[in-house]
């Protein structure tokens, strides 16, 4: 098991399997979350006005900072 496919990304950003689980299972939920609230938006123009441009600028920090982990600059953020 020298080249474990769940392990190889994680270890190469410096995160354990678990950690980066975590991590990634987060920024989903806030994708997800900024999702419906723009699609709530979309109906109701009053409701949600910054939620959905909120969460990409909070997600966008986070992720940046994550940016100046070990070996990142060989697997860029998808």
């Amino acid at each position: 098991m020298a080249d474990n496919p769940f392990t190889r990304h994680p270890k190469e950003v410096g995160e354990t399997y678990f950690e980066h689980m975590g991590i990634a299972a987060g920024v989903g939920l806030q994708m997800a979350v900024g999702a419906l609230a723009c699609f709530v938006h979309a109906v109701f123009p009053f409701l949600c006005v910054r939620t959905g441009s909120a969460t990409i600028e909070r997600l966008h920090r986070r992720i940046n900072k994550r940016v100046e982990g070990p070996n990142w600059e060989r697997h860029p953020i998808i």
